[in-house]
């Protein structure tokens, strides 16, 4: 019978799934290093930010802003192009209240950040469990096989089922393995809209006059 040499050889290959080869001894299943927060100066190395920037939450147009600029759905083109236009309507305190923003956007996206990290463990843990399950089910249906007076249709059934569950195992490993991308996919983001800023910024100021000669 082929059943078992099938699961068995499924279940190998699945618990080799590279996005799962850290589970068995962190809380972490990911290629990339796990870093929890992101700091500021990571990924700002313009202005110092005011203080009242922290309180950018208060700022309606800015907090409708961050969550449209954040959201990975608009190209970063037209996000910098949306930067651009809120620093003209701005006027005169275009400067300010762009500094505000990156204050906003950091916030926003570093919690985003940690949202999906939280949520790559817990499905993680959930993967180490089932893993668990399926090895002992492999190991019962086994020694189910093996008795004389096994009943060929159950074998089956629970051969079939053993299958099923382990190639499951699998699609949740490599759906795993592109979830891992996203936190990096946040902090390219943040890094390109907060270079977007200071460019922006920069534009503003008025150019130094050339030199004499």
């Amino acid at each position: 019978m082929m059943y078992r040499p099938i699961a068995a050889l499924m279940l190998m290959t699945a618990l080799a799934s590279p996005a799962l080869a850290a589970q068995g001894s962190e809380d972490w299943p990911c290629i990339q290093r796990k870093v929890p927060e992101l700091s500021l100066g990571q990924i700002w190395n313009g202005p110092e930010l005011p203080p009242e920037a922290r309180d950018w939450s208060n700022d309606a147009e800015i907090s409708a802003l961050v969550r449209e600029l954040s959201a990975r759905r608009m190209p970063v083109e037209e996000a910098q192009g949306r930067i651009r236009d809120f620093a003209e309507k701005s006027g005169e305190a275009a400067e300010q209240r762009l500094l505000v923003l990156v204050r906003g956007l950091f916030d926003h996206m570093n919690r985003e950040r940690a949202d999906v990290m939280s949520g790559i463990s817990r499905y993680a843990r959930r993967q180490v469990e089932l893993a668990e399950r399926l090895r002992q089910e492999l190991s019962e249906v086994d020694t189910l096989r093996n008795k004389p007076d096994a009943n060929p249709t159950e074998v089956a059934q629970r051969s079939d089922r053993l299958v099923w569950e382990t190639r499951l195992f699998e699609e949740r490993a490599q759906s795993l393995s592109f979830v891992c991308e996203v936190p990096t996919l946040i902090e390219q983001r943040l890094f390109a809209l907060s270079r977007a800023i200071g460019q922006t910024i920069t534009s503003l100021r008025p150019k130094e006059e050339a030199p004499a000669r």
